[in-house]
């Protein structure tokens, strides 16, 4: 099964991601999620950036100040419209966390 995951929060704890037993991960950083995908603390990225394809969208990075060369190179940045066609096309279930 492919499961497409949306994290809002720029705290998460990756143990529940590391309980999901799935083929494949797809992870949604939307809001505050997409922290996830510009800091670093201590010098180190988020762990959930390795816990599966990882989607930032465009519009929440800019509004919180930071531009898309900021984006960690494993973190692909799309639009609401990709988001719905990655929703609709590509996972089969979808959670939010």
């Amino acid at each position: 099964m492919k499961l497409g995951i949306f994290v809002s929060d720029f705290r998460y704890d990756v143990k529940t991601l590391d309980k999901v037993k799935t083929d494949e991960i797809g992870i949604f950083l939307v809001q505050d999620g997409v922290y996830n995908a510009v800091l670093k603390e201590n010098g180190k990225s988020s762990d959930i950036l390795e816990k599966g394809k990882v989607f930032a969208l465009g519009d929440d990075i800019k509004f919180r100040g930071f531009k898309e060369d900021q984006v960690d190179e494993r973190v692909e940045v799309v639009g609401y419209e990709d988001i719905v066609d990655l929703m609709m096309n590509n996972y089969e279930k979808l959670i939010w966390l």
